[in-house]
């Protein structure tokens, strides 16, 4: 084997991660050992997403060495002969082709064992090439700790992630200098349609914005949103202001800029993708169910809300849960139901009206579970994505691609707050769509700062 620029030893729980990591290290080699591919054979049984990813690799695997003897494998297999234009990979493909004679599992230290066995083939392979800088590329953090104390180079993967600090996530919103919006020789009125106002800005004092990106003056005297960029010139409009009693949506009002903002974009019917993150308590469930029922129920530009979650426990999970696809998302949908209790708070009719508003409301909203997304479209409908941070990059392609004409996709999540253990801030699904969407002009981000649930929560999340 000829010593490459680097070699990478390429862990189980990578490949599954990403099905398509082989060819995402460029000019690189990787190495694949026999451990690896024994736990990929336990891995692909059953409809998980652990099995799909796993099946898939193998498939890729298959492809790779099927039309090659034992020696061309031994030599190296270069990716390119089956990398039909998916990446610029250029390396090569190394097997392990011997045991690594580690014992076999026994009382249930498997894992243990596939991590040692790992650790020793990377041992043996820097003794038989001590030019080549090797390194194993693991989710799994204590792999990593003990390659580093057997003195090995180990790292995380970290092509899936969406940004390298979550704290430099696109937020949505951008604090302006009232000077700078006042000065009315760079702003021009262009037009007043019915309810909006229009303004033509010069580009080159704001610096790059992208589009529905909402800005407001340090006084907050003036909200606006980035509504086109025509050569050097900005297209701004004017937010509504649904703080205002008249023009509260179903009933709700919002409390402060960033939730005004944020129905001012889950209103607006060009807006196809709306993504809305912020902390307990901020108002993200809550906004875009009224949002959703206003469309739906006055305005019929939606039939129907439909709303669904990935299902993690927090503590003990509590097994299987007997009733319809509904019944046994129920427990899942707590927080839509405190928040309908908000939305249906009448005094019209007394309870027999409550009970009625709620009947009606929950029969216009739809749970349905992830489990049976793949393969559907859905037409003109409002679709609620709710603890999107606990979704993968995958997960989240395959619910926003269900999206049918008509239909607007809202997704809601708290990336401080997440429950899989595979994931954090950099590698969500949430974080890779809100980096991914921010430049496309139909669609719109909001990040919540200001918790508005009570004094107790807004108080807990910031000292707790």
């Amino acid at each position: 084997m000829n010593s490459p620029k680097r070699l990478f030893i390429i862990d189980t729980d990578v490949l599954i991660h990403d099905p398509s990591a082989i060819f995402q290290f460029k000019e690189h080699d990787i190495f694949i050992p026999m451990t690896v591919l024994e736990e990929l054979d336990s891995a692909k049984n059953g409809t998980s997403e652990i099995a799909r990813n796993a099946r898939q690799v193998s498939r890729t695997l298959d492809k790779l060495v099927a039309s090659n003897d034992r020696a061309a494998i031994e030599s190296g297999l270069t990716l390119t002969s089956i990398n039909s234009a998916m990446t610029t990979a250029a390396g090569s493909v190394y097997f392990q082709a011997s045991d690594p004679g580690i014992s076999s599992p026994a009382n249930g230290r498997k894992n243990q064992l596939e991590n040692n066995s790992i650790i020793h083939t990377a041992l043996n392979l820097a003794q038989q090439h001590a030019t080549t800088k090797i390194t194993i590329i693991s989710k799994n953090i204590n792999l990593r700790i003990k390659a580093r104390i057997a003195g090995l180079n180990a790292e995380d993967y970290y092509n899936d992630k969406a940004i390298d600090n979550v704290d430099f996530l696109y937020s949505g919103l951008r604090e302006i200098e009232d000077a700078e919006w006042l000065n009315k020789k760079n702003c021009e009125e262009v037009g007043q349609p019915i309810g909006k106002t229009l303004y033509s800005v010069s580009a080159g004092s704001f610096g790059n914005v992208f589009p529905n990106e909402c800005l407001y003056t340090s006084s907050g005297n003036i909200e606006l949103i980035v509504r086109e960029k025509r050569n050097d010139t900005l297209l701004f409009e004017q937010a509504c202001d649904y703080r205002r009693p008249e023009n509260a949506v179903w009933g709700i009002t919002a409390r402060n800029t960033e939730q005004n903002f944020a129905l001012n974009l889950l209103l607006d019917p060009a807006i196809e993708f709306v993504s809305l993150i912020g902390t307990a308590g901020t108002g993200k469930t809550l906004l875009a169910l009224a949002a959703g029922l206003v469309q739906s129920m006055e305005k019929k530009r939606y039939r129907e809300i439909v709303m669904t979650r990935e299902t993690i426990s927090v503590g003990e999970d509590i097994g299987y849960l007997p009733g319809t696809e509904e019944e046994k998302m129920t427990p899942w949908m707590g927080a839509l139901l405190d928040n309908l209790e908000v939305l249906t708070d009448t005094d019209e009719g007394g309870d027999w009206g409550k009970k009625a508003t709620s009947d009606m409301l929950q029969d216009r909203i739809k749970i349905r579970s992830l489990s049976f997304m793949r393969g559907r479209t859905f037409l003109n409908r409002y679709i609620i994505i709710d603890e999107a941070q606990n979704l993968t990059v995958k997960q989240l392609r395959t619910l926003v691609t269900r999206s049918g004409p008509g239909s607007k996709v809202v997704c809601l999540g708290n990336i401080a707050q997440i429950d899989t253990p595979y994931l954090n801030g950099e590698t969500s699904g949430l974080s890779f769509v809100v980096d991914r969407f921010r430049e496309w002009e139909y669609s719109g981000h909001v990040t919540l700062t200001r918790g508005e649930r009570s004094r107790l929560a807004d108080y807990a999340t910031s000292r707790l």
